[in-house]
């Protein structure tokens, strides 16, 4: 089986998750500058296989767009005409941020950790691929 890759798209930095091959476990990646994205992108599909990828739809609590979601959407784009081979989805990643600053604050550790913008952005990827799969246990069982 395939990976799954989840992408919490930033101005500045990108935060990313992946699955385990099985697809049971969402693990944090990395964090990488936003301009480096696509390269980093295509370097790790060369080593692992991807079924697909799931990009965080940045959208406001009224669930209107967010200045966000322009860039998310020309990534979106560029990556359905570069590699149509592997499927790109939105999913909705409102409070993932709020979720991941939460998981850090409760996880003890200390206040300069705690300030990493970087960690931030995988705990977010993390996150929304984690909500993504249950998300998908969820359908499958109702």
């Amino acid at each position: 089986m395939a990976r799954i890759l989840s992408i919490d798209y930033g101005k500045k930095r990108t935060g990313l998750a992946v699955t385990d091959p099985l697809q049971l476990i969402a693990g944090g990646l990395a964090t990488v500058s936003t301009s480096e994205l696509f390269s980093y992108l295509q370097q790790y599909i060369q080593h692992e296989q991807v079924e697909k990828i799931i990009i965080g739809k940045p959208l406001q609590t009224n669930g209107e767009a967010s200045e966000n979601l322009n860039r998310v959407q020309q990534f979106v784009n560029r990556w359905k005409k570069n590699m149509p081979q592997i499927p790109i989805e939105y999913y909705d990643e409102r409070f993932t941020s709020v979720l991941a600053h939460r998981a850090i604050l409760e996880s003890g550790i200390g206040k300069k950790a705690r300030q990493n913008k970087a960690l931030v952005d995988e705990i977010s990827a993390t996150i929304l691929l984690q909500d993504y799969m249950e998300s998908r246990l969820f359908k499958k069982i109702h």
